[in-house]
């Protein structure tokens, strides 16, 4: 009985540590790679092959390193069929036109360890860069380079700026080929909304062309106005300054007049105030003494006596 119940915990102990051991094989396929972590440090990364792990410590990240692929601007459903998705497909052309394109893609994981601890959803994240750069590239090619001819330098074009965009972000992903399916007008749908912002901008053209011959009327009458506002201001001047220099002119001859004879300039000076301050008056000049009477007003003669 003693042999018994030391026999039962032995096996256990045997069968558990026989699971442990097997558990720490692992194999990695030859379209895989495995990222070996503990206590959440990256410990090495495994290609093909059978390997070996420290059960319950080390954790492994199995990783596929096949070519995937996805559709832009479409989706397809159970039954097989492509399903347009107009949020993702519909893009607006140099000319101001809208169109139909879609893309298919095919990329794969080119470093696993970016690919798993560099960013939540790496997919997700290149159909976002993917989009934004379609959506830059389409914009400089007129409708018509985008249905017919400029299918193949878009394409190129839009892998470029994607495979640069993914080796500055490090998510781990890689472009492998990028083509485009199909590209064509709009829905009706799309079509009337492309009609009321066309209209919307010939409108606005419209208010432009009014704006700039309003401008061309205008600018003519105002430059010409702001001239003879500015000749006046000239003439003004001119005259002013003119006035000014024979007002000094007068002066300094009054001046030179008063230093020979200043007795006689202060009273022709008098005379002449006189004259102007009452120019109707008959003024009488006497000294107080002479019984002589001198008018000054020149036109009348008559000189009388006190």
């Amino acid at each position: 009985m003693r042999s018994q119940k030391f026999f039962l915990p032995i096996v256990i102990l045997i069968a558990l540590g026989v699971f442990m051991f097997l558990d720490g094989f692992y194999t990695v396929g030859e379209q895989e790679q495995a990222v070996i972590t503990m206590f959440g440090n990256i410990v090495r990364t495994d290609t093909a092959g059978l390997y070996f792990k420290i059960p319950f410590i080390q954790q492994v990240n199995i990783v596929d390193m096949t070519t995937h692929g996805t559709g832009i601007g479409y989706k397809v459903d159970r039954a097989g069929r492509n399903v347009a998705q107009s949020e993702e497909s519909v893009m607006i052309t140099s000319d101001f036109n809208f169109v139909n394109i879609d893309f298919y893609l095919e990329y794969k994981v080119s470093d696993p360890v970016a690919y798993l601890y560099n960013s939540d959803n790496p997919e997700n994240i290149l159909r976002n860069m993917l989009l934004s750069c379609i959506r830059g590239t389409v914009a400089d090619y007129p409708v018509d380079e985008v249905i017919t001819t400029g299918k193949n330098e878009i394409q190129v074009s839009v892998r470029e700026k994607l495979t640069a965009m993914l080796a500055a972000s490090n998510i781990g992903l890689q472009c492998v080929n990028l083509t485009v399916q199909d590209a064509e007008p709009p829905t009706e749908k799309i079509i009337q909304a492309f009609k009321e912002v066309e209209t919307a901008r010939q409108a606005r053209e419209t208010m432009i062309n009014s704006a700039k011959k309003y401008q061309s009327e205008q600018l003519p009458l105002a430059e010409a106005k702001a001239d003879q506002i500015i000749q006046k201001a000239e003439a003004v001047k001119s005259a002013r300054i003119a006035e000014a220099n024979g007002q000094t002119a007068r002066f300094n001859n009054m001046y030179e007049e008063y230093k020979a004879y200043p007795l006689i300039t202060k009273q022709r000076l008098f005379y002449e105030a006189l004259e102007e301050v009452l120019p109707d008056a008959k003024v009488i000049i006497t000294d107080g003494t002479s019984e002589k009477l001198l008018l000054l007003d020149p036109s009348d003669r008559q000189v009388g006596k006190f």
